[in-house]
């Protein structure tokens, strides 16, 4: 009997032990998170924001991009069926340009995502890569840091291209009978960004008047 009592003591005593472990490392974990979580926040917005100066320069809007924004769910021309944001840039009140998210899921190792900045027009200020599996030193040109073309990248060749002036049956590679440059050996990954580009433009042109009236933080 009195082993049997020892047991459950012992057995009581590791119960209570792991409850206050667990206790004290929830609390600790969960200081942490709200210690750290303002420093995450303002790291992410600046990393947003460091990519979108790269498509949009900072002296042609005057409002907050990062609080003037929208979600867009379920819009297959932004690509794989998940949630993009579309940031408003805007001068004086009045809308100058927006950069949308959007994504290729063909490309050589899969999706491919990006940001691409245009005008209300469909003419295109710039395209970034954020996100791509492609196989270094052949597909991954399409990212401008990894293409060796430091002077003229292959991904600034559709910055200052109008949907308008190419028109859908050329906004494709060369190989394909379109305008856009690709390099040999690659050209899957090539071929998805530029077909990816294209829909996300279209998407914009078409859709301008909706994204740019709907309330900020509003969702599509």
């Amino acid at each position: 009997m009195s082993n049997k009592y020892s047991a459950m003591r012992t057995s009581l005593r590791t119960a209570a032990i792991m409850i206050v472990f667990t206790v004290v490392f929830t609390a600790v974990m969960a200081f942490t998170y709200d210690t750290t979580r303002p420093a995450i926040e303002a790291s992410v917005q600046e990393e947003q924001m460091r990519l979108i100066n790269e498509v949009l320069p900072p002296d042609s809007y005057d409002n907050d991009l990062l609080a003037d924004a929208i979600t867009v769910a379920g819009e297959q021309a932004l690509g794989p069926d998940d949630v993009k944001r579309v940031w408003r840039a805007r001068k004086a009140g009045e809308p100058v340009a927006m950069i949308l998210e959007a994504a290729a899921s063909d490309g050589y190792a899969g999706r491919i995502a990006f940001i691409v900045a245009l005008r209300g027009d469909g003419t295109v200020i710039g395209v970034r890569v954020t996100n791509h599996k492609e196989t270094p030193g052949l597909g991954d040109y399409i990212d401008p840091k990894k293409d060796r073309n430091k002077k003229r990248p292959w991904i600034t060749q559709f910055e200052g291209v109008s949907w308008s002036e190419v028109g859908n049956a050329k906004w494709a590679v060369r190989k394909d009978g379109g305008t856009f440059d690709f390099h040999t050996g690659a050209t899957i990954s090539a071929r998805a960004m530029t077909g990816a580009i294209a829909r996300a433009v279209a998407f914009g042109v078409t859709r301008a008047d909706a994204l740019f009236a709907a309330d900020a933080g509003s969702k599509l």
